[in-house]
């Protein structure tokens, strides 16, 4: 399989199913941004390095993620409108175990 499909709900509330390829190293922040599912500029500021918490993202389906390292969990510590079921996007790279993923774009901060 090389492709999976994610459905995001990007910050105005509207739900997007997209196809996200798995042989390309790619992270989900990355997607959101190849898709231009948010404004430019408002998504992976530090270019995916657990830095600025600007995609933070909500997990609304049950799959199982890598666990959350350390970076990750202090950024999360400190950003704005986060649940129990935040991530950052940068941090989830995108594999097979992940088709069907449901994900709610974080409010910007």
């Amino acid at each position: 399989m090389s492709d999976i499909t994610i459905t995001i709900t990007d910050r105005e509330g509207t739900s997007h199913t997209i196809e996200a390829p798995t042989d390309m190293a790619m992270n989900l922040m990355e997607v959101v941004r190849s898709y231009e599912l948010a404004p430019e500029g408002t998504i992976g500021v530090c270019g995916g390095m657990a830095m600025c918490a600007s995609c933070q993202c909500y997990v609304v389906s049950d799959h199982e993620l890598p666990e959350m390292g350390v970076d990750e969990d202090m950024m999360l510590a400190e950003a704005f409108h986060v649940k129990d079921n935040s991530r950052l996007g940068c941090q989830i790279p995108i594999t097979e175990e992940l088709d069907g993923l449901e994900v709610e774009l974080a409010p910007e901060e």
